[in-house]
């Protein structure tokens, strides 16, 4: 049988998680003795200088006899992140909707109106000077 025949037939049912550069696969896959068991995949982008790309992944394996205690667990670290923390995304880097800072428009204290204009926030260069 081929690599991927076999992956078509251990591959149950899949599920995908976008959130930013970052994906989550969750595949029910099968084991030989025909059990299921649940693999959770994190693939993280990366680009390169040259703009070409590559994929970091990370994969775990849980098996039936402990999705409780790692639901149980997950649960628990979740509700406590979130009582301690709320629900509100604190780093900006993780808001949909994150422009780089050369990408936003520079922020500027709020002062008193002034009634400078173009003319006087020009320099004037004498470039025989130079």
């Amino acid at each position: 049988m081929h690599n991927n025949e076999m992956m078509e037939k251990e591959e149950i049912y899949s599920k995908v998680l976008r959130a930013g550069r970052r994906t989550y696969f969750f595949d029910v896959r099968s084991t030989k003795a025909g059990d299921y068991y649940l693999t959770i995949t994190e693939s993280k982008k990366f680009t390169n200088d040259d703009g070409s790309f590559h994929y970091k992944k990370h994969k775990i394996y849980l098996y039936k006899e402990d999705f409780r205690e790692f639901n149980s667990i997950l649960q628990e670290m979740t509700d406590y992140v979130i009582s301690e923390k709320g629900d509100e995304v604190i780093s900006d880097r993780h808001q949909k909707d994150f422009k780089k800072e050369y990408d936003s428009p520079v922020e500027t204290k709020t002062e008193a109106p002034t009634t400078e204009t173009a003319e006087s926030r020009f320099t004037d260069i004498d470039f025989d000077d130079i």
